[in-house]
């Protein structure tokens, strides 16, 4: 596709939009743009990420999504993590992101947000003045939330040079013309990698950060590691954005930066991009962050693994489901079984955590959901370690937990070899809870309790009950003081949660 070609008075007008959209001017904005028509952005990378021919590239969309491993989600998928690579290279995983997002679902618009590759400037640009065109056909700008942005957000800008050819947006916008045909989109660079410029841009977007707008955070991770060091940083980055907390992400990249890996330039191009989405995103307790596929550039039939660049597909989704709706098939069992074994052996005999595929995985196993994991030995306890309110997919709760329970619990000395073949694993996963008003709606031995107040917090899983042989009020009052920090009677006046387990073990060893 030809690129536009631009009257001496065009490049004016264009130049004074430039300038007064940066200042802030949201009249003189409005004005502008009325005044001089759209400026469609021209295809930049066309004919080299994908291809410019508008049949071809429709019949490479059409390959990639039917090789792509989608995962299905229970909710809406509020915001997605894809890379934006040539195609060739990160197709497949970014083809897999978007068919995650379920047939049916609906959006008003689809915020893309990256971080700028060519351009260092202030704040983030999003575009204003036009359309972004493809070889697909043009790709609608909402210039209304685009001209708000700008109004009403010192750190939001028009700056043309910004998308000029910035590829990390154009990549994705054949990806959302496919999937979602005529939707109108806001596309968004920011300028400068830092903690202040995330928090800004969050703080700008989070009125728009609801279940009927679309997020694309576009981002690559590991740049040019060897193959094994990229499947393990990119897997220490996954991990971290699964926490839902920017702070600690921002952590292990710094940790990551520390390590001496051969040719790693960075862990995350974008991680600016991925920080504003978190920002967002830990303000919503019911929204969860699951990973969908890994790759790496060396995983294309063209790659080669000895300097790679690392492809992950993250989902933030809301949970809706209800703990009475919510079960594991004995499939479902003997994969956390099997993963917890795995893991506590591979662990105490080489020191190595068993990295799980979660392609995998059945969708349950990767959704949020609290574990605990007990160790007993000749029918005795030997260790018990729960999370019970995680940010992390259940199979790597189990993983931490079992681990946790075997060299954590200070009420053991820490498993050894010899003790491996003489130990039974116990998993308990947690239902979703339910909040109650009143201690009548409290079932002894069938629920598990979860209290706080002032700050503290407390948790007995149900069969706490059967293996004392307390009352209610024992029950609940051992809890308050004992868990929760808040005394005997403090129950009475805290915030009662309830919830089920489930429980399932091993056959016992002899």
């Amino acid at each position: 596709m030809k690129r536009e070609k631009l009257t001496m008075k065009r490049r004016f007008q264009i130049l004074v939009l430039s300038l007064v959209t940066t200042l802030g001017g949201s009249f003189n904005l409005c004005y502008c743009q009325e005044a001089t028509g759209p400026v469609n952005r021209q295809p930049a990378v066309a004919g080299s990420f994908y291809p410019a021919n508008r049949t071809e590239l429709k019949a490479q969309l059409a390959q990639l999504f039917s090789e792509a491993e989608p995962i299905s989600f229970e909710g809406t998928i509020q915001s997605l993590i894809v890379p934006h690579a040539g195609y060739a290279y990160s197709g497949k995983v970014a083809a897999s992101g978007y068919k995650s997002i379920p047939e049916d679902a609906e959006y008003k618009n689809v915020f893309i947000i990256a971080s700028s590759h060519r351009e260092h400037f202030n704040g983030a640009s999003v575009y204003s003045v036009g359309n972004y065109l493809t070889p697909l056909g043009e790709a609608r700008i909402n210039r209304e939330i685009a001209s708000t942005l700008i109004a009403e957000n010192k750190s939001v800008s028009f700056y043309e040079k910004a998308h000029e050819r910035e590829h990390s947006i154009e990549v994705q916008i054949p990806f959302i013309q496919y999937r979602f045909g005529d939707i109108p989109i806001v596309p968004i660079v920011m300028g400068s990698s830092s903690i202040s410029a995330a928090r800004d841009l969050a703080a700008a977007l989070l009125p728009y950060f609801t279940p009927d707008n679309l997020f694309i955070i576009s981002s690559d991770f590991s740049h040019y590691p060897s193959y094994n060091n990229a499947n393990r940083i990119d897997r220490l980055t996954g991990e971290a954005i699964l926490k839902k907390d920017p702070e600690y992400f921002y952590n292990i990249l710094r940790k990551n930066s520390q390590e001496s890996v051969p040719n790693l330039s960075t862990s995350t191009c974008g991680w600016s991009s991925i920080m504003t989405m978190l920002y967002m995103a830990q303000r919503e307790s019911d929204l969860v962050v699951s990973p969908i596929i890994y790759q790496n550039s060396g995983d294309a039939a063209i790659g080669d693994k000895e300097r790679v660049v690392g492809y992950w597909a993250i989902a933030t989704h809301s949970l809706a489901r209800d703990s009475k709706d919510y079960s594991l098939t004995e499939a479902h069992k003997e994969s956390l079984l099997g993963i917890a074994r795995n893991t506590l052996e591979t662990f105490i005999q080489t020191g190595e955590l068993v990295e799980v595929p979660p392609q995998t995985l059945a969708p349950i196993l990767k959704d949020t959901a609290g574990a605990f994991v007990s160790l007993y030995m000749g029918g005795r306890l030997r260790g018990c370690i729960g999370n019970f309110n995680p940010t992390n997919p259940l199979y790597l709760v189990v993983q931490e937990m079992v681990l946790a329970a075997a060299t954590r619990d200070n009420r053991f000395a820490p498993v050894e070899k010899s003790d491996l073949e003489y130990i039974d694993l116990e998993i308990s996963v947690l239902t979703p809870l339910q909040r109650i008003t009143s201690v009548d709606e409290f079932q002894l031995g069938k629920h598990g309790i979860y209290m706080t107040k002032d700050g503290k917090s407390g948790t007995y899983l149900p069969q706490v009950a059967k293996d004392s042989g307390w009352n209610t009020e024992e029950f609940l009052g051992h809890c308050a003081r004992e868990k929760a920090g808040i005394g005997w009677d403090g129950w009475k006046d805290a915030d009662l949660y309830v919830y089920e387990a489930i429980v399932f073990g091993e056959e016992k060893r002899k």
